[in-house]
Protein backbone atom coordinates (compact mmCIF):
# COMPACT_ATOMS: atom_id res chain seq x y z
CA UNK A 1 0.00 0.00 0.00
CA UNK A 2 2.87 2.50 0.75
CA UNK A 3 6.31 1.75 -1.41
CA UNK A 4 7.64 4.58 -3.30
CA UNK A 5 7.56 4.84 -6.90
CA UNK A 6 4.85 4.90 -9.80
CA UNK A 7 2.05 2.51 -9.52
CA UNK A 8 1.24 0.61 -12.61
CA UNK A 9 -2.58 0.59 -13.96
CA UNK A 10 -4.06 -2.68 -13.46
CA UNK A 11 -7.36 -2.84 -15.13
CA UNK A 12 -8.74 -5.94 -13.51
CA UNK A 13 -7.44 -4.48 -10.16
CA UNK A 14 -10.02 -5.00 -7.55
CA UNK A 15 -12.97 -5.74 -9.99
CA UNK A 16 -14.91 -2.96 -8.48
CA UNK A 17 -17.85 -3.95 -10.27
CA UNK A 18 -18.66 -7.63 -9.34
CA UNK A 19 -18.06 -6.94 -5.63
CA UNK A 20 -20.59 -5.91 -2.75
CA UNK A 21 -18.80 -3.81 -0.49
CA UNK A 22 -21.34 -3.00 1.79
CA UNK A 23 -20.59 1.20 1.48
CA UNK A 24 -24.01 2.13 -0.06
CA UNK A 25 -22.40 5.56 -1.44
CA UNK A 26 -25.32 7.96 -3.27
CA UNK A 27 -24.24 9.65 -5.94
CA UNK A 28 -23.16 13.54 -4.71
CA UNK A 29 -22.26 12.40 -1.63
CA UNK A 30 -18.82 13.86 -0.09
CA UNK A 31 -17.28 10.96 0.95
CA UNK A 32 -13.70 10.71 2.87
CA UNK A 33 -11.47 8.06 2.53
CA UNK A 34 -9.34 7.59 5.51
CA UNK A 35 -6.68 4.63 5.27
CA UNK A 36 -4.28 3.13 7.79
CA UNK A 37 -3.00 -0.22 9.38
CA UNK A 38 -5.09 1.18 12.62
CA UNK A 39 -2.65 -0.88 14.52
CA UNK A 40 -3.69 -0.03 17.22
CA UNK A 41 -6.98 2.50 16.56
CA UNK A 42 -6.65 5.38 19.05
CA UNK A 43 -8.24 8.87 19.95
CA UNK A 44 -5.56 10.49 17.61
CA UNK A 45 -7.33 8.53 14.39
CA UNK A 46 -10.84 9.50 15.55
CA UNK A 47 -9.54 13.29 15.94
CA UNK A 48 -8.39 12.99 12.35
CA UNK A 49 -11.78 11.64 10.96
CA UNK A 50 -13.86 13.81 12.69
CA UNK A 51 -11.70 17.38 12.36
CA UNK A 52 -11.48 16.49 8.21
CA UNK A 53 -15.56 15.31 7.95
CA UNK A 54 -16.58 18.61 9.88
CA UNK A 55 -14.06 21.20 8.41
CA UNK A 56 -15.09 19.69 4.51
CA UNK A 57 -18.48 18.91 5.33
CA UNK A 58 -17.70 15.51 4.17
CA UNK A 59 -21.81 13.24 4.28
CA UNK A 60 -19.29 10.24 5.54
CA UNK A 61 -15.96 8.79 6.17
CA UNK A 62 -14.46 5.25 5.66
CA UNK A 63 -11.88 4.47 7.63
CA UNK A 64 -9.99 1.71 5.54
CA UNK A 65 -8.34 -1.08 7.90
CA UNK A 66 -5.56 -2.05 5.55
CA UNK A 67 -4.56 -5.82 5.26
CA UNK A 68 -0.63 -5.12 6.39
CA UNK A 69 0.98 -1.38 5.91
CA UNK A 70 4.33 -3.30 3.57
CA UNK A 71 6.53 -0.63 5.27
CA UNK A 72 6.09 -2.30 8.76
CA UNK A 73 6.84 -5.95 9.99
CA UNK A 74 4.01 -8.80 9.68
CA UNK A 75 4.73 -9.62 13.54
CA UNK A 76 4.17 -6.70 14.30
CA UNK A 77 0.51 -6.18 13.16
CA UNK A 78 -2.39 -7.25 14.83
CA UNK A 79 -4.93 -9.58 13.21
CA UNK A 80 -7.42 -7.80 10.80
CA UNK A 81 -10.55 -8.44 12.68
CA UNK A 82 -8.80 -7.47 15.95
CA UNK A 83 -7.74 -4.59 14.35
CA UNK A 84 -11.64 -3.89 12.38
CA UNK A 85 -13.13 -3.90 16.15
CA UNK A 86 -10.85 -1.44 17.51
CA UNK A 87 -11.50 1.24 14.91
CA UNK A 88 -15.23 0.67 15.29
CA UNK A 89 -14.99 1.34 19.25
CA UNK A 90 -13.65 4.36 18.10
CA UNK A 91 -15.98 5.50 14.94
CA UNK A 92 -18.70 6.54 17.22
CA UNK A 93 -19.60 9.64 15.62
CA UNK A 94 -22.63 9.88 12.68
CA UNK A 95 -21.25 8.93 9.10
CA UNK A 96 -18.36 7.18 10.31
CA UNK A 97 -17.95 3.57 8.45
CA UNK A 98 -15.33 0.69 9.17
CA UNK A 99 -14.50 -1.31 6.23
CA UNK A 100 -12.14 -4.21 5.24
CA UNK A 101 -12.75 -2.89 1.41
CA UNK A 102 -9.22 -3.34 0.56
CA UNK A 103 -8.93 -6.67 1.83
CA UNK A 104 -12.06 -7.45 -0.15
CA UNK A 105 -10.72 -5.18 -3.08
CA UNK A 106 -7.53 -7.18 -2.86
CA UNK A 107 -5.65 -3.76 -2.97
CA UNK A 108 -2.17 -3.52 -1.91
CA UNK A 109 -1.81 0.26 -2.82
CA UNK A 110 -3.69 3.02 -1.28
CA UNK A 111 -3.54 4.09 -5.41
CA UNK A 112 -5.56 0.83 -6.78
CA UNK A 113 -7.89 1.44 -3.36
CA UNK A 114 -8.86 4.86 -4.78
CA UNK A 115 -8.86 3.80 -8.23
CA UNK A 116 -11.39 0.46 -7.98
CA UNK A 117 -13.84 2.98 -5.43
CA UNK A 118 -13.49 5.68 -8.27
CA UNK A 119 -14.72 3.13 -10.59
CA UNK A 120 -17.56 1.55 -8.47
CA UNK A 121 -18.80 4.88 -7.66
CA UNK A 122 -18.41 7.11 -10.64
CA UNK A 123 -20.52 10.18 -9.38
CA UNK A 124 -19.46 10.11 -5.77
CA UNK A 125 -17.02 12.90 -4.44
CA UNK A 126 -14.07 11.44 -2.52
CA UNK A 127 -11.60 12.73 -0.78
CA UNK A 128 -8.39 11.32 0.84
CA UNK A 129 -7.60 11.81 4.55
CA UNK A 130 -4.37 11.77 6.20
CA UNK A 131 -3.01 12.81 9.68
CA UNK A 132 0.41 15.14 8.79
CA UNK A 133 2.45 12.30 9.99
CA UNK A 134 1.29 10.50 6.89
CA UNK A 135 2.03 13.25 4.80
CA UNK A 136 5.62 13.57 6.39
CA UNK A 137 6.56 10.18 4.38
CA UNK A 138 4.27 10.47 1.31
CA UNK A 139 6.96 10.68 -0.76
CA UNK A 140 7.79 6.90 0.28
CA UNK A 141 4.04 5.22 -1.06
CA UNK A 142 4.11 3.67 -4.34
CA UNK A 143 2.19 6.24 -6.72
CA UNK A 144 1.62 9.03 -4.37
CA UNK A 145 2.15 11.24 -7.44
CA UNK A 146 -0.73 9.54 -8.80
CA UNK A 147 -2.58 9.74 -5.84
CA UNK A 148 -2.89 13.46 -5.89
CA UNK A 149 -4.15 13.55 -9.77
CA UNK A 150 -7.06 11.00 -8.82
CA UNK A 151 -8.62 12.56 -5.73
CA UNK A 152 -8.46 15.88 -3.50
CA UNK A 153 -6.63 14.91 -0.32
CA UNK A 154 -6.97 16.66 3.34
CA UNK A 155 -4.04 16.60 5.55
CA UNK A 156 -4.61 17.08 9.39
CA UNK A 157 -2.21 18.67 11.90
CA UNK A 158 -0.23 16.22 14.03
CA UNK A 159 1.73 16.91 17.16
CA UNK A 160 5.69 17.10 16.45
CA UNK A 161 5.02 16.63 13.02
CA UNK A 162 3.36 19.77 11.43
CA UNK A 163 6.27 21.52 10.23
CA UNK A 164 8.39 18.52 8.79
CA UNK A 165 4.96 17.78 7.21
CA UNK A 166 4.53 20.83 5.56
CA UNK A 167 7.93 21.28 4.45
CA UNK A 168 8.27 17.65 3.19
CA UNK A 169 8.76 16.16 -0.44
CA UNK A 170 5.20 15.81 -1.47
CA UNK A 171 4.20 19.40 0.16
CA UNK A 172 6.75 20.85 -1.31
CA UNK A 173 6.16 19.42 -5.28
CA UNK A 174 2.11 19.92 -4.50
CA UNK A 175 2.64 23.46 -3.16
CA UNK A 176 0.99 25.70 -5.90
CA UNK A 177 -2.22 22.90 -5.84
CA UNK A 178 -2.75 23.56 -1.85
CA UNK A 179 -5.91 25.73 -1.09
CA UNK A 180 -6.19 27.69 2.15
CA UNK A 181 -7.92 26.18 5.19
CA UNK A 182 -10.65 28.49 4.88
CA UNK A 183 -11.71 27.19 1.65
CA UNK A 184 -11.66 23.54 2.68
CA UNK A 185 -15.57 22.96 2.51
CA UNK A 186 -14.95 23.46 -1.18
CA UNK A 187 -12.30 20.67 -1.56
CA UNK A 188 -14.19 17.64 -1.93
CA UNK A 189 -16.07 18.96 -5.37
CA UNK A 190 -12.10 20.26 -6.64
CA UNK A 191 -10.41 18.84 -9.55
CA UNK A 192 -7.47 17.08 -8.18
CA UNK A 193 -4.55 17.86 -7.52
CA UNK A 194 -5.66 19.77 -5.16
CA UNK A 195 -4.88 19.71 -1.16
CA UNK A 196 -5.78 21.53 2.10
CA UNK A 197 -3.94 21.45 5.54
CA UNK A 198 -6.33 21.47 8.21
CA UNK A 199 -4.24 22.86 12.02
CA UNK A 200 -6.60 22.09 14.90
CA UNK A 201 -6.25 21.14 18.65
CA UNK A 202 -3.58 18.40 18.61
CA UNK A 203 -4.44 14.71 19.93
CA UNK A 204 -1.57 12.98 21.04
CA UNK A 205 -2.25 9.78 21.07
CA UNK A 206 0.13 6.84 18.67
CA UNK A 207 -0.03 4.06 17.66
CA UNK A 208 3.18 3.30 18.18
CA UNK A 209 3.15 4.44 21.88
CA UNK A 210 0.29 2.37 22.70
CA UNK A 211 1.80 -0.67 21.36
CA UNK A 212 4.91 0.57 23.24
CA UNK A 213 2.74 0.22 26.68
CA UNK A 214 0.97 -3.23 25.54
CA UNK A 215 4.36 -4.77 25.35
CA UNK A 216 5.81 -3.37 28.90
CA UNK A 217 2.31 -4.15 30.41
CA UNK A 218 2.90 -8.18 29.13
CA UNK A 219 6.68 -8.53 29.70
Amino acid sequence: MWFAGPARRVPEAGRPGALRLGLHLEPGMRVGLFGGSFNPAHEGHAHVAETAKRRLKLDKVIWLVSPQNPLKPTHETADLAQRLAGARGLANERGMIVSDAETRIGARYTIDTVRALKARYPRVHFVWIMGADSLASFHRWRGWTQIMRETPVAVVSRPWIALKARFSPAAKRFARYRIPSSRAALLPGMKPPAWVFLRGPFNYQSSTALRERQRRTTS
